[in-house]
């Protein structure tokens, strides 16, 4: 896709719309994993739909705004506004006001956007609109809707949500209701659950674990990416690009190790390397594990839709990265991931309170969440499946870079993968690239054949820059 694609979006008012008929009035709390601090910014997704003749030129904006204020009947917390209560504690005030919801057109078609849509997307900022004074903690409107019309018929559905009130999993939950209801369906398929207290802390808070998410880290040497001359590129990999990479950890992690544990510890070997700290700085991997579906210990109920996973984080130093093989950066993050059980996500809980909510840390830190298996390119308004659905960007939050999302993508050839955004500074982004590379190489000894092979396959995923 040209970045360098340049449209006109032509806007309408933004608006409130709030639920289609009445709801409770009352004040609801938020879990303890929902309002800590990592968690306190809007997050933006990005839907593209074709044009579709089973519509019948029907209009997409007004389909999907009237679809939202009957979702919000079920879904009311959403219609509210956060306040702070005593220690930090977030809660969201049912007001029922409403959501944001812009409606707009642009002279550009879909294909105008390449054949393999991923981030960054061209005019980002146009497609989701940030409305002055909706962007706050408190007080705002916890979800934005944009439906942006093309000149081909087809249009792009721009949402962003205050991340403490859901995560991935509970955003699709509230977009597929909106969906089944902007199809005709007469009421939600999946019944939403607040039960935000099975998140609470316990009376007395005993963290039990060291959590070392939330070190309180100094930045003495300057190391939070700097802000400015920020790159952001899409990396895709396929089938042939993760076996090229499995083929560079001993046999038996190879075969222990997750596509999730593969590419998480090569993005961190590979992004530390670029980076280029010194080799006695401690740098950290955060790893998003979700505590759904009973692996964690915790009895999630089905509609649960507040966030329900952890931050675990596998630790080394930028010498230890550099010296070691990829299998070294796998296994830690394999072993992190493990420690998420129902006594860690108490553990978290416990710390939270106990700790003013803080941020996770940022400092020589690196975050990816797996969101492939979330639900979004399934989000059916009635015009079929989205083109690309998912995350619009990496690298947001509070500190630009710091995270990256694995999204479930079909390159231009029809290949299945995932498509990893990257956010780094211009000469680290040249750096990321070498450094990925050489993980790309065969092992020494593949022979010649697999390395005339992998030489094939590296320009697909620079094809995905």
């Amino acid at each position: 896709m040209a970045s360098s694609l340049k449209f006109t979006v032509r806007r309408r008012p933004a608006v409130l719309v709030a639920p289609a008929s009445p709801t409770p009035r009352e004040l609801k709390r938020l879990s303890d994993i929902d309002d800590q601090d990592g968690l306190r910014f809007h997050i933006p997704v990005i839907q593209f739909y074709r044009r579709s003749a089973l519509m019948g030129g029907r209009d997409p904006a007004p389909v999907i705004r009237d679809a939202v204020a009957r979702a919000l009947v079920h879904y009311y917390p959403f219609a509210g506004r956060l306040r702070e209560l005593q220690a930090r504690k977030l809660a969201v005030e049912c007001t029922g006001e409403g959501v944001l919801f812009i409606e707009a057109d642009a002279d550009v078609r879909l294909d105008h956007f390449g054949d393999a849509l991923q981030p960054p997307f061209p005019c980002l900022d146009e497609l989701i609109f940030d409305v002055p004074g909706s962007s706050q903690v408190l007080g705002s409107p916890l979800l934005l809707f944009q439906v942006t019309r093309l000149a081909c018929g087809g249009f792009i559905l721009g949402v962003r949500l205050h991340h403490t009130m859901a995560d991935a999993q509970g955003l699709v939950q509230f977009l597929g209701a909106v969906a089944e209801l902007a199809r005709g369906a007469a009421a939600p398929t999946v019944r939403p659950v607040w039960c935000r207290e099975l998140l609470e802390a316990r009376d007395p808070p005993r963290p039990a674990f060291a959590h070392r998410e939330y070190d309180e880290v100094p930045d003495t040497k300057g190391t939070l990416i700097p802000l400015d001359d920020m790159v952001h590129r899409s990396f895709f990999f396929g089938r042939q690009e993760l076996a090229a990479i499995r083929a560079n950890l001993p046999p038996a992690l190879r075969a222990r190790a997750s596509t999730f544990d593969l590419l998480t510890g090569l993005l961190w070997k590979c992004r530390t390397a670029a980076l280029a700290p010194d080799a006695d700085e401690v740098m950290r991997m955060i790893c998003i594990v979700n505590a759904r579906g009973g692996k964690s210990g915790i009895a999630i109920p089905e509609g649960y839709y507040g966030n329900a996973f952890a931050f675990p984080v596998a630790v080394a130093t930028a010498g230890e990265l550099a010296a070691s093989p990829l299998g070294y950066a796998v296994e830690l993050v394999k072993r992190a991931k493990g420690e998420v059980n129902v006594e860690y996500m108490r553990s978290v809980a416990d710390l939270m309170v106990l700790r003013g909510r803080p941020h996770f840390t940022a400092v020589r830190a690196y975050l990816a969440s797996d969101v492939t298996k979330a639900g979004f390119g399934d989000l059916d308004f009635g015009w079929g499946k989205p083109v690309y659905g998912g995350p619009a960007k990496g690298g947001v939050g509070a500190i630009p870079g710091v995270a990256s999302f694995f999204i479930p993508f079909k390159n231009a050839k029809g290949e299945d993968g995932i498509v990893v955004p990257m956010c780094l500074p211009g000469l680290a982004m040249e750096t990321f690239v070498q450094e990925m590379g050489k993980l790309l190489s065969p092992p020494a000894g593949a022979g010649a054949g697999a390395e005339q092979k992998q030489q094939d396959t590296f320009p697909v995923i620079r094809s995905a820059l």
